[in-house]
């Protein structure tokens, strides 16, 4: 019997890792796949992951829906944009079949959703992500150089931030320019939040060596960062203004 050389032996190895390859990306075309959640800041761009991606499904179309919406409106119909969508500027397909949307919004937010069809039949499972955008605001800052931000996470399905016993543990809250979180404990600080609509605030009054000095609204998902969003304060003589800013992660 004649023996196998190395390469031989090489060759079917890689056609074995090939095959359970395939075979993978058959299973999950089939059986569906995890829903993804990406997190990003307003006025970001960001990329919604389409993960029934295979070659063969084409092409691709991506209906959306809010808790504002009863029925999904499609963004993507079969590969093309959709003109009469207030976001198509801002929406690119991309060659993965991946969702591009530009500058985003607070209005962005919610559940996503990846169709792809092969002779206008739908292949597949659909792909379902998840968009979580992070927003600051501010009071206008008082004679008294009192200011309040207000950070709130929008979500659809809405996610109650601060409950351990929630799958998904995120958290919201703010820390100092040093990544040190701010507490209630600090008489510096005035903190509130409400958990079940994922809303923390920050009260303060400014002294003069704020000039520059930043604070972070930051959500994580257990305990990982997702993304933030930077508070910085600018001060000139009398004259008192402020910087909100997207942190790149």
């Amino acid at each position: 019997m004649k023996r196998k050389t190395e390469k031989e032996k090489m060759s079917e190895g890689h056609l074995c890792l090939l095959g359970l390859i395939a075979l993978s990306s058959l299973l999950t075309g089939t059986s569906g796949v995890d829903d993804a959640h990406v997190f990003i800041s307003s006025g970001g761009n960001v990329r919604l992951p389409c993960n029934n991606t295979h070659k063969h499904y084409r092409p691709t179309t991506w209906p959306y829906n809010t808790l504002n919406n009863s029925a999904a409106v499609e963004l993507i119909r079969l590969g093309i944009k959709k003109k009469d969508t207030q976001r198509h500027e801002r929406l690119s397909l991309g060659s993965d079949c991946s969702l591009n949307i530009n500058n985003i919004s607070t209005e962005d937010y919610g559940s996503y959703m990846c169709r792809q069809y092969v002779n206008h039949k739908q292949q597949g499972t659909d792909a379902r992500v998840y968009l979580h955008v992070l927003h600051v605001s501010q009071t206008e800052i008082s004679a008294g150089l009192s200011v309040t931000l207000s950070c709130q996470l929008y979500s659809y399905p809405r996610v109650s931030c601060d409950d351990s016993v929630s799958s998904e543990r995120i958290e919201l809250f703010w820390v100092n320019q040093a990544g040190v979180k701010l507490t209630r404990s600090d008489s510096r600080y005035q903190i509130s939040s409400s958990s079940g609509h994922c809303i923390i605030s920050l009260n303060t009054t400014l002294l003069n060596e704020d000039h520059n000095r930043e604070w972070r609204c930051e959500v994580t998902q257990r305990d990982r960062v997702k993304t933030s969003v930077t508070y910085t304060v600018k001060s000139s003589g009398e004259k008192t203004s402020s910087l909100i800013s997207v942190r790149p992660l």
